[in-house]
């Protein structure tokens, strides 16, 4: 439990929530777009995209659990700090999209990729969702029935 201190808005789970489906979306139309290119071209088939996507969001939905969060009971907020395990892990891979598309021009290749990045991206995100509804549910409605 942190001190009774309001964390600033940005910090808040709020608002990270929000950057984080801003940044799903644009990632998402961007890939989504290319996939479906690739997809309509015969470079790359539905089944494939479905079964890379779905381990992608199961592993993503586990690696919600690593996401360090901070219960402030005081200002009924929920703060969780930056994860450079994720950070680097989807830096990494849209580097290796990068040049597995546009230098080597492996376009299957670049297709898996973006297919995990999207599967981790919404599975981490939904895992953070429903941790930060637990945590309010199961910490802050104890506080209104007292």
């Amino acid at each position: 439990m942190a001190d009774g201190k309001k964390p600033p808005v940005m910090k808040q789970s709020r608002a990270k929530l929000w950057i984080r489906t801003g940044i799903l979306i644009i990632f998402g139309s961007i890939f989504g777009l290319s996939l479906y290119h690739d997809i309509l071209s015969g470079i790359f088939r539905l089944s494939w995209a479905g079964g890379i996507f779905l381990p992608s969001l199961v592993a993503g939905f586990w690696m919600s659990r690593l996401v360090p969060m901070q219960i402030h009971t005081v200002v009924e907020a929920i703060t969780f700090s930056f994860d450079r395990i994720y950070f680097f892990l989807i830096l990494f891979l849209v580097i290796m999209k990068t040049l597995a598309g546009r230098m080597l021009g492996i376009s299957i290749l670049a297709d898996i990729i973006m297919c995990i990045i999207l599967g981790m991206m919404l599975g981490r995100l939904s895992g953070i969702c429903l941790r930060v509804s637990d945590l309010k549910k199961t910490n802050f409605s104890k506080r209104e029935n007292n």
